[in-house]
């Protein structure tokens, strides 16, 4: 994506892990922040976002409890590889 290119909500919401994740390149950050600067709807968004990612995190130390079914963990185990 150029500089002068400008993102679509679409777009922002694709690399939202690599904005939380410090890891987009400068030229991307640039046009991120130019983009949340304008759209009310992408910060609220972001907020959300972040939220639900601070959340999950502390979820992933907690222990599983002893009557969760191991398929069910299992398969949370495997969806969770496929986004990492």
């Amino acid at each position: 994506m150029s500089a002068k290119a400008h993102v679509t909500c679409q777009q922002l919401i694709g690399f939202l892990m690599s904005y939380l994740d410090d890891e987009l390149p400068a030229a991307q950050r640039a046009e991120f922040d130019r983009h949340m600067a304008a759209c009310p709807s992408c910060v609220t968004y972001l907020k959300t976002y972040e939220t639900t990612v601070s959340l999950a995190r502390t979820c992933a130390t907690d222990a599983v409890p002893d009557d969760v079914p191991e398929s069910l963990v299992q398969a949370i185990m495997e969806a969770r590889k496929k986004t990492t």
